[in-house]
């Protein structure tokens, strides 16, 4: 552990300037506060928070955050307060402290429910000052290398998937390489013991029985560089195990079948000599196609600058090769804080505002827009840990995303209105559809107009945690605001059955009763049943759900009308009996989900209580829907081709064909058809019909 003044005297060798005294008083106070708590190994719980403090020193960070870091576990840990720490250390580090801090009091029902909530404060507290993440990170470092002293084994897993999961990703994010490998390294140790073992000693075996090849190669590749005059730093190493068992997982390949498992790094004046090396590499030896990647054009997000290349060396040996400056090379090792000093404000010490990635904004954008902690984890993870491609607006501006990533990802990633607007997207100038995947290097111009809004279907093929997340925020709204017409229209319905008029205060009267904290909240419950509407009578008049007086109730007064909600928003048409505009329908309710709508002769209401059922009706100007037709058509070449046109001679549309059964005269084909209505679908089937290759067709 760094005694007090070997700590202070780190930070005054690379910041003469420094606040000795801030950081004497940290030391103290701190260690003062931590007390007799012991670590899990034994250490005096006090040495972690100033090994923390000492893994910062060696990122060069100002004093501000070295007292952060000494003080991080006292407000979790001991009985000092956040009122005392600004008392004592400025409001500056009180809030560092906050931010890093977990809430470790939540109640909350589950594990994920815990982690969302310290995930939220902490990613909010990181966008307000970047700083908060670089002691995060070295708190989890430090975390991590110390973690077999842990006793229970399924807690070590929990802290090291979480690693993996969220830690290691944003150290990636911001570009600090060697804390994401020692993180994963250490975490895939815990989490795959047999394959990282089994790695290791492979690795080990192999440096024995080939000896020192890195050396070799790298000494070889100095002067090759040299003898062409150019002067650069050459060093090698093997990949980490966790990278290796990763290749091994994607290419479902073994060991002995990997052949780049040694990476070398070469450090060159300036950016014109990164070219040339490069140049002179390909030329004595081949390149492996498609492993070229140029990031000083086109830098990384998180702002990585190289050139990466793999070439056939000795014995058909595969060798990766970066290319970079020295300031490249710092900025790849320690990322954002190699260079975060000269991009501080001199006038109030934070961090200024052009310097916050745009990432982190995506994050507090998905912070805003989850709803539950399973769905924060999820786009947060989507959002830090995925590959990434580069794709161009048509005005030339560069955007990263995931690989996999469709049109409707990029328009996200653009603007959140330019996404909720897409109705189409040109790829290199040729219209595609909305699901198509963006290629490397891909051209991308969104369609939109102002009539559009965010799709149901696009959560099957939408994959950043951006886009996700703003398209379940639409669809909730817009759910939230049919739900409470529906349920307006079904509390009119039940006011008309009470036996006498409702006083001027019922209302509020019955939501007190109901527990419910207001009107829209009431008006929900009724549309999703999560309370009876018998309660909700007895709530308006004491009494009127009673047996005698629901004996003498009116009939229900009209149908009420969907007409202008969207399926699978308020309500779904359901699949068994595909109802269109113009059948006879009922809802079907069933408790804390949408209304699902049946045509009136469907099985599936025989089967359910008609107290759950509900008279629908489509109204006045309804949308088309999917009608589902069975059709028997002779086994003859064309025949399908028949229907076909058949079908879009009648204006209708075919969404969905599948093949049911064939024999040797005729096979059954399941079609489902965009209509207007059911006489739209009528007119279908009765063309169908009247084909010589149709021999009969049937609506299902």
């Amino acid at each position: 552990m760094l005694r007090q003044y070997e700590l202070v005297d780190r930070v005054l060798e690379y910041d003469p300037s420094a606040n000795e005294a801030l950081l004497n008083r940290a030391y103290v106070f701190s260690m003062q506060a931590h007390g007799s708590q012991k670590r899990a190994n034994g250490d005096p719980y006090f040495s972690h928070p100033i090994e923390v403090a000492g893994i910062l020193t060696d990122l060069h960070l100002d004093d501000e955050t070295i007292a952060t870091a000494i003080l991080h576990d006292t407000i979790e840990d001991t009985v000092a307060t956040p009122e005392e720490i600004t008392r004592l250390f400025g409001a500056s580090v009180a809030r560092l402290v906050d931010g890093v801090t977990k809430l470790s009091k939540i109640e909350a029902q589950t594990e994920n429910e815990r982690a969302a909530e310290n995930l939220r404060k902490f990613l909010l507290a990181m966008s307000d000052d970047i700083r908060v993440l670089l002691v995060k990170l070295a708190d989890r470092l430090h975390n991590m290398r110390t973690l077999h002293f842990i006793k229970n084994p399924d807690k070590r897993k929990r802290i090291a998937r979480e690693t993996m999961d969220i830690y290691a990703p944003l150290a990636e994010r911001i570009g600090m390489y060697e804390f994401m490998k020692e993180m994963q390294t250490l975490a895939f140790a815990q989490l795959e013991p047999e394959a990282f073992e089994s790695i290791t000693k492979r690795l080990a075996q192999l440096k024995e029985g080939g000896g020192d090849r890195i050396a070799k190669i790298g000494s070889g590749l100095k002067l090759l560089l040299s003898r062409q005059g150019i002067e650069g730093d050459v060093s090698g190493r093997e990949k980490h195990p966790y990278s290796i068992w990763k290749k091994m997982a994607e290419r479902h390949i073994s060991f002995e079948q990997l052949s780049d498992i040694m990476a070398f790094r070469v450090i060159v004046p300036d950016e014109e000599a990164c070219y040339t090396a490069l140049g002179v590499i390909h030329r004595r030896w081949p390149m492996v196609p498609g492993r070229f990647k140029d990031y000083i054009s086109t830098p990384k997000r998180n702002g990585y600058r190289s050139l990466h290349t793999t070439v056939i060396h000795a014995d058909n040996t595969r060798v990766e090769i970066q290319i970079r400056t020295r300031d490249m090379h710092e900025e790849a090792e320690l990322g954002l804080a190699a260079h975060w000093a000269y991009k501080q404000d001199p006038l109030n010490g934070r961090v200024r505002p052009d310097t916050q990635v745009s990432w982190i904004r995506d994050l507090v954008e998905i912070l805003d827009n989850a709803e539950s902690p399973e769905e924060l984890l999820e786009h947060t993870k989507m959002a830090m840990y995925q590959d990434r491609i580069f794709a161009f607006t048509p005005k030339g501006e560069l955007h990263q995303l995931p690989k996999g990533a469709s049109p409707i990802d990029f328009a996200y990633a653009v603007h959140t209105d330019l996404g909720d607007q897409a109705v189409g997207a040109k790829i290199n100038g040729r219209v595609v559809p909305l699901r198509t995947v963006i290629e490397n290097g891909d051209q991308v111009q969104i369609l939109r107009s102002k009539a559009q809004e965010p799709q149901p279907g696009w959560l099957n093929f939408a994959i950043t945690g951006k886009a996700r997340a703003a398209i379940r925020r639409h669809l909730r709204q817009k759910e939230r605001i049919e739900t409470q017409a529906l349920g307006r229209k079904m509390y009119d319905e039940l006011v008309s059955r009470l036996p006498a008029p409702l006083a001027g205060n019922a209302l509020a009267i019955a939501m007190q009763r109901l527990k419910v904290s207001d009107e829209a909240a009431l008006l929900e419950a009724i549309a999703r049943r999560r309370i009876p509407d018998a309660a909700v009578m007895e709530a308006l008049m004491p009494g009127s759900a009673g047996a005698d007086a629901m004996r003498d109730l009116p009939p229900q007064s009209s149908a009420i009308s969907i007409r202008g909600l969207t399926a699978g928003v308020a309500f779904d048409l359901a699949e068994c009996c595909h109802p269109v505009p113009g059948d006879r329908i009922v809802g079907l309710r069933r408790p804390d989900a949408g209304i699902e709508v049946h045509t009136i002769d469907c099985p599936v209401l025989a089967a359910a209580d008609d107290t759950d059922w509900v008279d629908l009706s489509w109204g006045d100007k309804t949308e088309g829907a999917t009608g589902r037709i069975s059709v028997e058509v002779k086994n003859e070449p064309g025949a399908l081709g028949t229907i076909a046109t058949i079908i879009g001679a009648q204006k209708a549309n075919i969404v969905n064909l599948r093949l049911d059964n064939r024999d040797t005269g005729f096979h059954t084909n399941t079609i489902d058809v965009e209509v207007h209505d059911v006489q739209h679908l009528m007119h279908v089937i009765a063309a169908l019909r009247a084909a010589d290759a149709v021999n009969a067709v049937e609506r299902v």
